[in-house]
């Protein structure tokens, strides 16, 4: 007997940067077969490649006509990944477990499944500016998502709260993978300490935290890609300082290593409705390397309650409380508890959770 299909509309295409639906993929198809379907893309841009990618994981690319983005380009977009998915289900047979849209535009609404899955991994709504879409039309999609849920998940409570007590909902948080950053050994006491930022460098970064942090003389690394939407000449000045380190994007494998070297990591994040609807994957998975984090003070580390993030709200508060992590004595002991602290929210718990959910709402 063929095992349950998860049929998942990526937010992102499978080659992007790897964030939460790149992880939480990969542990749900530990369990069963997922489709990942990519956002469609015109045909004049090359697709990406389908087929299996491995894992259980089977990439499903989407072509349609160009400016897939414009009012009229969209009702297209959604009409070809629709045509597209249905193809692959009729050759395949089966009816899947479930329909996830991890995009607030409901392409696959309409598609046999025994559960359809709204899964906000941000608030796009929030997030229109930085998307580059418009703030009316993410609201309008997001609603027609939610009306066609049989289950709505929100990345964090905050998110959960706008949609109101008629959607059946529950909360989802990002995850960490514990087990590839198990073997980070403890920070080197002797070595000048480094304090890094590792993940796609965009406008949710406030420079105004990292400036003030290289104006106390302490070392910074920078890990990831710089995002259009950021600020370019003064992360350019920023990065041209003796004491700033920047590596732009790096495979997932390095990332273990990389933080070896490094004694604190940060989430230097703007104070927006975007920022503090979210839930910074970067910060579990330094707590995964056995790091101290300093983070602004979002909703989401509140949430996580450890005691292992410190949090600063501007500058000078930031820069202070980098600085006690950097010099605080990091013993073996501590290092472990936030190893442990950071195993119960791996991304397969995360997985089995959402699983059993799906499959209580499916029968």
């Amino acid at each position: 007997m063929s095992p349950p299909l998860v049929v998942y509309g990526a937010g992102v295409r499978f080659d992007d940067v790897p964030g939460t639906d790149h992880h939480l993929v990969r542990h749900l198809a530990r369990h069963v077969d997922v489709w990942w379907v990519d956002p469609p893309v015109s045909v004049l841009r090359p697709r990406g490649r389908p087929g299996a990618c491995g894992d259980g994981v089977r990439r499903v690319p989407v072509t349609t006509t160009p400016l897939p983005s414009r009012p009229g380009g969209r009702v297209l977009a959604r009409a070809a990944t629709a045509l597209t998915v249905r193809r692959l289900l009729r050759r395949d047979g089966r009816t899947p477990l479930a329909v996830v849209s991890a995009r607030p535009e409901p392409h696959l609404r309409d598609l046999p499944a025994r559960c359809h899955v709204y899964y906000a991994t941000d608030d796009f709504v929030a997030g229109a500016g930085l998307l580059g879409l418009s703030e009316r039309g993410l609201r309008h999609a997001e609603r027609r998502s939610l009306a066609r849920a049989d289950l709505a998940v929100a990345v964090t409570p905050l998110l959960q709260a706008r949609w109101g007590p008629a959607v059946p909902s529950m909360v989802l948080p990002n995850g960490c993978d514990s087990t590839r950053y198990a073997g980070v050994p403890d920070p080197d006491p002797v070595t000048e300490p480094v304090a890094a930022v590792v993940g796609q460098l965009s406008a949710r970064i406030d420079l105004a935290l990292l400036e003030a942090v290289v104006d106390r003389g302490r070392r910074l690394l920078l890990v990831g890609p710089a995002d259009p939407s950021l600020d370019r000449p003064r992360f350019d000045r920023l990065v041209e300082r003796p004491e700033v380190t920047w590596l732009g994007r790096r495979p997932a494998s390095e990332l273990p290593a990389l933080l070896s070297g490094v004694k604190v990591g940060l989430t230097p994040y703007t104070d927006t409705a975007f920022n503090r609807a979210s839930h910074p994957l970067k910060t579990l998975e330094y707590l995964a390397a056995g790091r101290a984090v300093v983070s602004t003070p979002l909703p989401a580390v509140a949430t996580l309650a450890c005691p292992a993030v410190a949090t600063g709200a501007t500058p000078e508060a930031f820069a202070d409380a980098v600085d006690r992590a950097l010099d605080a004595p990091d013993d073996s002991a501590s290092v472990a508890g936030r190893k442990a602290f950071a195993a119960r929210h791996d991304w397969g718990v995360r997985a089995q959770t959402l699983l059993v959910e799906i499959t209580r709402v499916a029968r």
